[in-house]
């Protein structure tokens, strides 16, 4: 054993079919379990559809049984009602059980004080016991309120019911719980004037369901609308218990899903734990009942033969396993021999044998690259000459990026410029503007008409208020603005439509000729908690962008409340927004035109401010006759 196992370290051969068998043993064992898993899902489903024409055929039965009992009723009522008299309700009774020997007894049964001379009751019984048929008149007893009479009538129309028959007045009686076909009868003033009740015994019932069975210890049950059995294997089950009857919610939910199935008249199959045990239950009503037959088939026996076969699975995947490393021990061996071949060759060299020659091998694995050694030290150089080429690459590579990161730092240090451009631009005309004003203030001193000198001072402030807007929003956008906005008290009591009123004011003073509307849907009292000083520039800054790039005639100011939300709607008339400029909107440092005034900051910082606020600002994308801008908040 010992020189067995080192020869197997010493061989490379067997070292490489153990390897392969270690890789091919899940796949081949994945292989045989997935098939098997698919022969059992192959043969259940095939139980299921022999399981299922068994109890169909098995109902077929019980149909055409309860046909003849059905019709044998059906066309001797009309005959009984139009000579109803002891006589031939006697003779009709006999009558129908002796031509039908599917039927085990007949029960023709009259209103109260229908024959008098008979007393209060008359019910007429006839049974068959072998191949002899007994007809008598019972002695009185109260059957009105019998199941067999009793639901009929209630029903008005003929109607299927299994009941035991505990007392009877006849010592003569079917054994065992009976199927009865009861009907009731109406004379020719349509007054109800009793019963019929044809009888089909359980117990010949049974026989005719378990005549044929499918599989061994499989086995029918019929459950009555309560689910009560009376059709069972264990006969101590039949009419005392129900099929919910010793059922634990909680373990056999299976069995209970199974027992509404079958009560409400449905069809289909199932797998349930009878009894700890697996079983496939076929099921489905009986026609014109309100009954269930099922067909219960336990898995061992369902699965009998697919068990057996679970037996030589074992001795099967090792005699495949075993086939697996024979086999590949026989490849190996025949792929590494040119390299047992250059191994005694190297041999005779290392011995002195230099003039030994290694013939050339057209191969390209391993084995080849051994036998052409000066091949190999080529490649070997050749994947020198690769690395440095990679290096290389990699070197274009990074320079290729350095010059990318500083093209971008060229082009923010560009941006940059322009900023400052377009800021310096922006700052010096109001500054001389105003610079401008006062000079002439000064050289004009007390001579300047007071209407003049007012526009003046008017052209002063408005320039004044457009400096101090930029310088807001230039230290909004800073550092140290972002982070005193972050930090900014939102429990502020603002009432909307003030605060909408006071920013109108506020843009009406620097354009008088412009007319804002206002409109509300909210009372004057309302108020929501929030920043004010942000909402409120929020708000005028839309105002303001609406004054200047709009018509200037139809701009408005709404305050409306959606839901827990209020929103201040800005809109105007006027060219609007292009589509393409829609989605650089809200950027920072961003002009739809270049040429304009303004830094750029307007609306993003606006937004930037309501979203801190917790709501959104945002452009109303179906409005087409100008721009539409939405403040949403939340009300609390």
């Amino acid at each position: 054993m010992r020189k067995i196992i080192q020869h197997i370290r010493q061989s490379l051969s067997w070292k490489l079919s153990l390897g392969i068998l270690l890789m091919a043993m899940p796949i081949f064992v994945l292989s045989i379990g997935i098939l098997f898993l698919q022969s059992r899902y192959l043969v259940r489903q095939e139980a299921t559809k022999h399981a299922c024409s068994v109890l169909n055929t098995t109902m077929q039965r019980i149909n055409r049984y309860m046909d003849i009992v059905e019709t044998a009723t059906n066309i001797n009522d009309w005959e009984i009602t139009a000579h109803l008299n002891p006589d031939s309700i006697l003779a009709y009774s006999r009558f129908i059980v002796m031509l039908n020997s599917q039927i085990d007894g007949c029960s023709i049964s009259a209103e109260p004080n229908t024959f008098p001379k008979y007393g209060r009751n008359f019910s007429v019984y006839t049974v068959r016991e072998g191949d002899s048929v007994t007809t008598v008149i019972e002695e009185p007893y109260e059957y009105f309120e019998k199941v067999w009479y009793k639901t009929p009538h209630l029903l008005g129309k003929p109607c299927w019911v299994v009941y035991y028959d505990e007392s009877d007045s006849l010592e003569l009686t079917l054994d065992g719980m009976i199927a009865s076909y009861s009907k009731p009868l109406y004379n020719a003033d349509k007054h109800f004037v009793g019963v019929i009740s044809t009888d089909l015994s359980l117990i010949r019932l049974s026989k005719i369901i378990t005549a044929d069975m499918p599989y061994p210890d499989s086995y029918f049950m019929m459950t009555s609308e309560e689910g009560r059995y009376f059709v069972h294997p264990d006969s101590t089950q039949l009419f005392t218990h129900t099929i919910f009857s010793d059922a634990d919610p909680q373990k056999n939910a299976d069995i209970i899903a199974l027992g509404h199935e079958m009560t409400t008249g449905k069809q289909g199959c199932m797998s349930v734990m009878i009894k700890g045990q697996p079983c496939l239950v076929c099921y489905q009503p009986v026609s014109g009942t309100k009954w269930s037959l099922a067909l219960v088939c336990p898995e061992r026996s369902v699965l009998q033969g697919y068990n057996r076969l679970s037996m030589i699975i074992a001795p099967l995947i090792l005699m495949g396993l075993f086939f697996i490393l024979l086999f590949c021990s026989v490849t190996v061996a025949h792929a590494i021999l040119p390299l047992h071949k250059l191994t005694v060759k190297l041999q005779r060299i290392t011995e002195g044998h230099y003039d030994e020659q290694i013939s050339q091998s057209n191969h390209h694995d391993v084995v080849g690259r051994l036998q052409n050694s000066f091949a190999q030290m080529q490649e070997s150089l050749s994947q020198h000459i690769n690395d440095i080429q990679q290096m290389n690459e990699e070197a274009a590579r990074r320079n290729e990026e350095l010059v990318r990161t500083s093209e971008l730092a060229k082009e923010a240090n560009k941006q940059k410029s322009l900023f400052i451009q377009n800021v310096s631009h922006q700052i010096r005309t109001p500054l001389n503007i105003i610079m401008g004003f006062s000079q002439v203030m000064k050289d004009g001193k007390n001579m300047l008409p007071e209407e003049e000198a007012k526009s003046i001072t008017d052209m002063m402030r408005h320039n004044a208020l457009m400096l101090n807007r930029m310088a807001l929003m230039l230290f909004d956008s800073s550092a140290r603005g972002t982070t005193e906005e972050v930090y900014a008290g939102k429990n502020d009591e603002v009432i909307c439509n003030e605060i909408a009123r006071e920013s109108i004011t506020n843009i009406q003073e620097q354009y008088p000729e412009i007319a804002i509307r206002f409109l509300s849907d909210v009372p004057d009292d309302f108020s929501i908690t929030t920043n004010r000083t942000y909402l409120r520039h929020s708000i005028r800054e839309i105002l303001y962008n609406a004054t200047k790039y709009s018509d200037g005639k139809n701009i408005s100011l709404r305050v409306s409340e959606i839901g827990s939300n209020i929103r201040f709607i800005i809109e105007d008339t006027g060219p609007g927004i292009a589509e393409e400029d829609m989605n650089r909107l809200f950027e920072m440092f961003t002009k739809v035109n270049d040429l304009s005034e303004g830094l750029g900051l307007g609306l993003p910082l606006a937004r930037r401010h309501v979203r801190n606020l917790g709501g959104n600002l945002f452009l109303d994308l179906d409005y087409h006759k100008g721009c539409r801008f939405i403040i949403e908040l939340p009300k609390v």
